[in-house]
């Protein structure tokens, strides 16, 4: 039976929002159906390039997918996690092209930020940019994100893709060996998943808005300051 059927079955507690059929589920069980592996793989490289595709719901749909004898689990590994690396790479020649004398001159007409904040942002990928690459590939949003400042700090080639491969591997073989051995109860993984998502999303939009009320609260110190000193001026 093919993937598709199983995951718009009504017999199959396998419903993500309630349209299975046409929501992402639908979606990727269809590629995994018309093109086996490799369009597990494109589903993967397409998230890659657009976060707001759920790999929560594509790996475990993958692994289910293997548990059923529609693809092999070897097969399922070996092209999600090609996905994988071909989306980071495709980020990753994005920020390289991009380069740093442009990152820096488009930093210098952004409200609310300094250079100084770019060059200790760039010091920092310079010390721990390996670590950011691998563990980042582990982490909701941060995954896709990472390949953008690698390119941009020019990391090496071999050791962007090493690092690429190795954290894929590891974040793409846990999603997909979820969905393998829970079977039809896949979903869960995306439940899960899916809280720690929003939970990342969150945190960095305390950290933003924590960053940006500091920032306006110097700016307005340093505009009274301003003020008062030109007013000691004028009464002297």
């Amino acid at each position: 039976m093919p993937i598709t059927a199983l995951v718009s079955h009504p017999s199959l507690p396998l419903s993500l929002a309630g349209e299975p059929a046409d929501g992402f589920a639908g979606w990727a069980a269809g590629l995994v159906d018309t093109m086996g592996g490799p369009g597990a793989g494109l589903a993967i490289a397409l998230e890659n390039l657009f976060p707001p595709l759920p790999s929560e719901v594509i790996l475990p749909l993958t692994g289910f997918a293997a548990g059923q004898g529609v693809i092999g689990l070897a097969s399922a590994l070996f092209w999600t996690t090609l996905g994988s690396v071909a989306g980071a790479m495709a980020l990753y020649w994005i920020g390289a092209l991009f380069g740093q004398r442009r990152m820096h001159a488009l930093w210098a007409r952004l409200p609310l930020v300094k250079v100084s904040d770019l060059e200790r942002t760039e010091r920092w990928f310079a010390r721990h940019g390996t670590k950011a690459v691998f563990l980042g590939r582990m982490v909701p949003i941060f995954r896709s994100l990472v390949s953008v400042p690698a390119g941009v700090e020019r990391m090496p080639t071999h050791v962007f893709l090493a690092l690429t491969t190795l954290g894929s591997l590891v974040w793409n073989g846990v999603l997909v060996l979820a969905g393998y051995w829970l079977g039809e109860r896949w979903d869960l993984v995306e439940r899960y998943v899916g809280v720690l998502s929003k939970a990342v999303l969150v945190l960095v939009l305390v950290a933003l808005a924590a960053f940006l009320a500091v920032r306006l609260k110097g700016r307005g110190r340093t505009a009274g300051h301003a003020r008062g000193r030109a007013q000691h001026r004028r009464s002297s």
